[in-house]
């Protein structure tokens, strides 16, 4: 039987999660993080660093080989059904089922957490519109172009009203009306108490989005803070500066650039 909810667990607490694959690589070392209930929490690093292995283990897509992950206080592995519910996963990859409508998509995805069909159907229409997808309600995905299925990637994500939505990569490749679609949205369902942990390579997005980042390198989170206490840590005016010279490629700063056009 599953004891009762924490409310003051935190959003997502990772206790030394490590993963080791078969072949031997450690993609996750010792990862340690605390996510508190409604922040929007950005989640940086290089390809290869860990990210989507870390996203992994919280959505029991992987198994860590240590430590511990707890959603709202239930552990990913020993209480996944629980633990899964309250989470919204929009993967970096477009994993759509190509035989379903934009429509079936949606309502397939809430059946599977158990939402009613009037609720499924309404919760539905208004993704679809939030999403300017109500006009392709009724094709099959596999007609959609990349924006329009990161769309329905992005609404199916929400379609069960998770309390924490994680984006890993998100606006990788799309337009910029996409990208400023999502996060006016974004923007709203975390100022209603929305969790949101975010993955991207676009810094800016990060430093304007973000309450707190992580920044994570071959398995291991390398620094944390608020974009400011990070900024001011390492000198510079820019999370993206701070990344580089946390990434030792400080010369490819744009400030250095800057100068070195200006000489």
């Amino acid at each position: 039987m599953t004891s009762p909810e924490d409310p003051t667990a935190p959003a997502l607490q990772l206790v030394d999660l490590a993963k080791r694959y078969a072949t031997g690589v450690d993609a996750l070392r010792g990862v340690s993080l605390e996510i508190g209930r409604g922040e929007f929490f950005g989640l940086l690093g290089p390809n290869g660093a860990g990210k989507s292995t870390l996203i992994h283990c919280v959505t029991g897509l992987a198994n860590p080989t240590g430590g511990t992950a707890r959603v709202f206080g239930h552990d990913a592995v020993d209480n996944y059904e629980h633990a899964r519910a309250a989470v919204g996963l929009a993967p970096q990859d477009i994993n759509l089922d190509q035989f379903l409508t934009v429509f079936e998509t949606l309502d397939y995805h809430g059946g599977y957490f158990g939402m009613a069909k009037r609720d499924r159907h309404e919760r539905a229409a208004e993704l679809l519109d939030a999403f300017s997808l109500t006009d392709k309600r009724d094709d099959k995905t596999r007609f959609l172009s990349g924006g329009m299925k990161r769309r329905v990637v992005l609404a199916r994500a929400l379609m069960h009203r998770p309390r924490l939505l994680i984006l890993d990569e998100p606006t990788a490749g799309v337009d910029v009306e996409l990208r400023l679609e999502l996060w006016h949205y974004v923007q709203k369902i975390n100022a209603e108490g929305t969790t949101v942990l975010l993955t991207t390579h676009y810094l800016e997005e990060a430093e304007q989005l973000c309450d707190h980042i992580a920044f994570i390198d071959q398995g291991a989170i390398i620094a944390q803070g608020t974009p400011s206490e990070l900024t001011q840590r390492y000198a510079v005016s820019t999370l993206e500066d701070a990344y580089l010279q946390l990434a030792g490629r400080s010369e490819l700063s744009r400030a250095g650039l800057t100068a070195e056009e200006g000489r």
